[in-house]
């Protein structure tokens, strides 16, 4: 908002400067003498209002990402893409004040687009905006508390989100076919992620009048997948298993097999 201009409606037009230096909730008369309601910027408002060049996460899915992803105050997440930061938005605002948010973003017009935005809601001071091809260069950060992809193809950074993320740590993924959620899950396993799960949000509001409430006909069905999963360090190989521990003579072994063998010949007597 700035002072000098005017904003224009189908119900009349005010004068921002008639605006400026009112209190939140105070209403304002239109040209046409209709009342408008002056409110603050709600989260939702600065990620649905957000300058697009990309398709946005809906409020219904950064919810859930953020809930899935354990995300709070202090915590330090990294993301890739960033594209119009409309999910950065969402996470700086939780993991500020004393947190960070560290966002890959591979097209410096999407990362242009995206400070713009992350400067309106004034939370660009909780994240910092890097350059990259992620599913090649990887992450610079070690030990976050969390992953989270916004990308074509995610299965290609898992392990390098296995090697940012604190043991415990979480990774979230959100893909809008089925085809990448099958190929994340898949490279999920692979890497020594567990309690893997996929879920969908379609959310549909109500028309609530007396005696007529009902839900609406319109609502935001299929937006995305949301794939999580917790990271758990490796269990050792089956060949480090059977490699003695350095200094101990093998003949302190040897007791073990007898005894493996008296119990094998003991079962084919029985048998």
């Amino acid at each position: 908002m700035q002072a000098g201009q005017t904003f224009h409606t189908h119900k009349g037009y005010i004068k921002l400067d008639e605006v400026i230096g009112k209190e939140y909730g105070e209403p304002i008369k239109s040209s046409l003498g209709i009342y408008f309601a002056t409110l603050k910027p709600a989260l939702t408002d600065y990620i649905m209002k957000s300058s697009r060049n990309t398709q946005i996460i809906y409020p219904k899915d950064a919810a859930l990402i953020v809930m899935f992803g354990g995300i709070g105050p202090g915590s330090r997440v990294v993301e890739s893409g960033t594209g119009t930061g409309s999910l950065t938005t969402a996470l700086a605002h939780y993991v500020g004040p004393t947190g960070k948010v560290y966002t890959y973003e591979l097209r410096s017009e999407f990362q242009k687009n995206a400070a713009k935005n992350l400067q309106r809601s004034k939370l660009i001071d909780h994240v910092e905006m890097k350059s990259g091809d992620v599913t090649v260069t990887g992450y610079e950060e070690r030990d976050v508390d969390a992953v989270i992809l916004d990308l074509a193809v995610p299965w290609l950074v898992v392990p390098h989100a296995y090697a940012a993320l604190k043991p415990s740590g979480i990774i979230v993924s959100f893909s809008p076919t089925i085809d990448q959620v099958v190929k994340t899950t898949e490279a999920l396993k692979e890497y020594g992620f567990v309690f893997i799960e996929t879920v969908e949000c379609l959310m549909r509001t109500m028309q609530v009048e007396r005696g007529k409430t009902r839900p609406n006909t319109m609502m935001t069905g299929h937006t995305g997948y949301i794939t999580h999963a917790r990271k758990i360090l490796k269990p050792p190989t089956q060949e480090s298993q059977q490699t003695l521990p350095q200094g101990q003579p093998a003949a302190e072994q040897e007791p073990l097999e007898q005894e493996e063998n008296v119990e094998d010949s003991a079962e084919e007597e029985i048998a």
